[in-house]
């Protein structure tokens, strides 16, 4: 069965605004900053900081925020890097001082420099043209008076309620008061985190008259004044986490040395578009690699839906995420051969690998003529013909693991406005559940430090100070150097494989955006995941029901170990953009009944 035209809600179309995101209060909040004369980036803000409100199971303040932007003054299109760095006291001997052997995904070991505020803050005062009063008065409004709590976020709290109760107090004390956790819907508020929003501006305003000396004063109250030093004090506390309890790294001086800060974004031709993503202390470039791949077959004879789609995407990205994590690390660190990987000669070289049948093995390529490493807890489980074992998908402990399948995930949006600036973000990080509370900040640390190896020696080998490899990647098309396109979406190692169908969708079969987003979807669970305990499903394939039975016992067939993710169930992909006439357009995700695309 071919995936249909059928869509839940219409493309939006108008001329003075869109915004798009995982939360309509986050939506709403954003379209009211356009109304009120601000712009993209000022609406991105204000929209950013109700996510880290309303959404705390999926992201927070102490989080991090990579967001791909297009200046439409200067015509330049950049990424604004918000992934925070390790530690300087982060090394393998440091974690082996503690008795730790791989970073786990909860608690304060897995604690880099909190970078959502700071890359916020660098949008707003570069680009924006608001105050910040003015854009977080949103969130500091939810914050303080209360929103419905969705119900993910009221299971969530449910499901660690009792390592709230029994390790983290600090937790406990904002999300299960009196010691029960809210009902789903009800109305919950988190004054403590609405007090340091609220401190943060009036150091801000107190720091200068101008915009952008405001603007400056709040980072420095964040990185190197009053939450630099709670966080430093807190990080130096024993607190639980799932391989026992241990002191945190973070210091206060490793916050006051970083800065958000802006680079040039990695590009590749599709479809007759331009894709921009990050560089590879991200995942982005791993979407370029299976758009390339693709680009090698004929994906029209296939049809939208189809077996023989759904196993082509499936075997790119095996491919694509085995180069991922043989070369993948900060470039600032870890020399890796880019342009190579994203080239359509390297591609048609990875193309001719994929077979009639699902390949059960983990094949990263020689781009350059680069050796691939893999760690050697990877290559242990490969041992036997080069296969993983079925044993490696253990279920995870509570708060940890892959975010989409350990009550987590993370957020989206998308803005555009009538004079041209786009911008796509993804925070993350900070999950409420992952890490405790900060005392008397409202707010956790985020656990990203969990995506680096101990093993020295590879492209994602902890060092102190480097990003770590994240998944966050939010998306650009550009056409004829234009922006078009604005998307992305929560889901950790999925958020670069649902996007795959959906530009497919979009790009060659014709749909529009909001049938793009509509179309049943699938994603590859072969690999290593990203996060603790870095499980893995050989030939595994999460599909949606509504692919239908044929495609997915023709799938079965093939060797694809499929299971059924029921009808409506993978990605919450968001997007907003500009058309070749200039109109605006944006859609949104019914998937989890959040996501809402406004605009006029």
């Amino acid at each position: 069965m071919s995936a249909s035209a059928f869509t839940t809600r219409p493309e939006l179309l108008g001329t003075f605004g869109m915004v798009a995101s995982t939360h309509w209060l986050a939506s709403s909040a954003g379209m009211a900053v356009l109304e009120a004369g601000g712009n993209a980036y000022d609406a991105a803000v204000a929209a950013g900081f109700v996510l880290h409100v309303v959404e705390p199971h999926l992201n927070g303040v102490g989080g991090d925020m990579p967001a791909i932007c297009h200046d439409a003054r200067s015509g330049r299109t950049f990424v604004v890097c918000g992934q925070g760095t390790a530690p300087a006291a982060a090394t393998p001997e440091a974690y082996a001082a503690q008795g730790v052997d791989a970073i786990p995904g909860t608690g304060l070991l897995a604690a880099t420099v909190p970078g959502a505020f700071g890359a916020w803050l660098l949008m707003l005062e570069r680009y924006g043209t608001l105050g910040l009063r003015d854009v977080l008065g949103y969130a500091i409004g939810y914050a303080r008076d209360g929103y419905p709590l969705v119900r993910q976020a009221a299971d969530t709290i449910s499901a660690v309620a009792p390592v709230f109760a029994e390790h983290w107090q600090t937790s406990a004390q904002i999300y299960t008061p009196g010691g029960r956790a809210p009902a789903p819907r009800s109305r919950f508020a988190n004054p403590m985190l609405a007090d340091t929003l609220t401190r943060l501006v009036a150091e801000g305003e107190a720091a200068g008259n101008t915009r952008e000396a405001q603007i400056e004063g709040a980072r420095r109250a964040f990185y190197s004044g009053f939450v630099a030093e709670a966080i430093d004090a807190f990080a130096a506390t024993e607190q639980w986490d799932t391989t026992g309890t241990h002191r945190g790294l973070l210091t206060g001086a490793d916050l006051d040395a970083w800065r958000a800060g802006e680079e040039d974004p990695v590009i590749a031709d599709f479809a007759g578009v331009q894709v921009a993503k990050t560089q590879a202390w991200g995942q982005g470039p791993v979407l370029l690699q299976q758009l390339q791949i693709l680009a090698q077959v004929d994906l029209v004879s296939m049809g939208p839906g189809s077996a023989d789609l759904v196993h082509a995407v499936v075997e790119s990205a095996k491919l694509a995420f085995a180069d991922r994590e043989a070369f993948y690390g900060d470039p600032d660190h870890v020399d890796v051969p880019t342009d190579e990987l994203i080239s359509a000669g390297y591609a048609a070289e990875r193309a001719r690998l994929i077979g009639p049948t699902a390949d059960g093995t983990l094949r990263p390529g020689s781009p350059a003529g680069r050796s691939a490493r893999l760690p050697q807890a990877v290559l242990a489980a490969m041992a036997d013909g080069g296969a993983w074992p079925d044993g490696l998908a253990t279920p995870p402990a509570p708060g940890q693991g892959e975010p989409t399948v350990a009550r987590g995930d993370t957020c989206h949006l998308d803005v555009v406005d009538r004079w041209g600036n786009v911008v796509s973000a993804t925070p993350s990080g900070g999950w409420l559940q992952s890490s405790p509370a900060i005392p008397g900040l409202g707010f956790a640390l985020g656990t990203r430090a969990q995506m680096f190896w101990l093993e020295p020696g590879l492209a994602s080998s902890l060092a102190p100070r480097t990003r770590p490899r994240t998944t966050l990647s939010p998306s650009l098309l550009l056409a004829g150097g234009r922006p078009y396109l604005s998307f992305g979406t929560p889901g950790g190692d999925q958020q670069d494989q649902w996007t795959v169908p959906f530009l497919i969708n979009h790009l060659v079969f014709g749909m529009d955006l909001q049938a793009a987003i509509d179309a049943p979807s699938w994603h590859s669970t072969h690999g290593p995941s990203s996060f603790a305990p870095r499980v893995a499903q050989p030939r595994g394939v999460r599909a949606e029901t509504r692919l239908g039975a044929d495609v997915l016992a023709d799938l079965r067939r093939r060797g694809h170990d499929v299971s059924d993710a029921g009808p409506w169930s993978l990605g919450r992909i968001s997007a907003a953009g500009i058309r070749a006439d200039g109109m605006l357009m944006a859609a949104a995700n019914p998937r989890g009944m959040q996501g809402y695309a406004v605009g006029r």
